[in-house]
């Protein structure tokens, strides 16, 4: 059973079906992403590096990442390099965590967990976002499958339960539904998520315009809201047609 030091807990949605599958078991050698950054304030606690994972089960309706749910685009790569690679980009940025989102960390568990101990190793607290409910995942980890539970055990803060437009939460931050869950599963975060429970928190929104015009955004916003903010902005760096142009870029360049 996992240990939950503090908790803004979820409310609503115990008859949904989202995320009652046990996920897939992926060689854990690879891991398969879409995006890093070494730093961001919108995506948990303080100032944090974020990785966005490719791949999600779970396909909740409305979903701010539904390009992210293909579980054969984005980047495939050797888990061990990657994880040192990041950890030197976010120490450089002076990020003080790491937060595992996308996409669905625990569709990788395996790699996930990988990636988290090498920052865990180094100082650094990790966040991670799943669309899985928290007792699911400790039932999936007590009948065997220790790469959920390592996930699990590489985790400070837990972010769980999937989306369900239909109960929207603009209380607290990060979570984007009343049903979701915010855990500490150790004492890093346990202050933070005491005061949310108390008094709530507001969330926040990065949008970030590269000198080519490209825009890219991260945290949490409504539909509309966004709609409103990229209007004429350009296309998301990491929309499916954007990615797939840098790829082809790349390609040729190499030839």
């Amino acid at each position: 059973m996992t240990v939950v030091v503090a908790q803004a807990p979820g409310r609503g949605g115990e008859d949904s079906l989202l995320g009652t599958v046990a996920p897939a078991r992926p060689d854990a050698a690879d891991v398969r992403w879409s995006r890093f950054l070494p730093a961001t304030e919108a995506e948990g606690p303080g100032r944090r590096a974020a990785v966005w994972l490719q791949g999600c089960a779970v396909h909740c309706p409305e979903c701010f990442n539904p390009q992210l749910w293909a579980d054969r685009g984005g980047r495939l790569t050797e888990v061990t390099a990657t994880a040192a690679d990041w950890l030197e980009q976010a120490t450089a940025a002076g990020a003080e965590g790491l937060t595992l989102l996308g996409g669905e960390p625990f569709d990788q568990a395996g790699a996930a967990a990988s990636v988290a101990r090498v920052f865990r190793e180094a100082g650094l607290g990790v966040m991670t976002f799943t669309g899985y409910p928290l007792d699911r995942l400790e039932a999936w980890a007590a009948a065997g499958r220790d790469d959920i539970a390592a996930l699990l055990e590489a985790t400070d803060l837990l972010c769980d339960g999937p989306y369900l437009r239909d109960l929207p939460d603009a209380r607290r931050p990060w979570v984007g539904s009343r049903n979701q869950g915010i855990r500490a599963l150790s004492g890093r975060y346990a202050a933070e998520v005491r005061d949310i429970a108390a008094r709530g928190a507001g969330d926040r929104l990065e949008v970030r315009i590269d000198r080519d015009g490209v825009v890219a955004v991260n945290g949490w916003a409504t539909d509309a809201a966004l709609a409103a903010l990229l209007d004429d902005l350009g296309p998301r760096a990491d929309s499916p047609a954007q990615v797939a142009a840098d790829a082809r870029t790349r390609a040729e360049a190499a030839r």
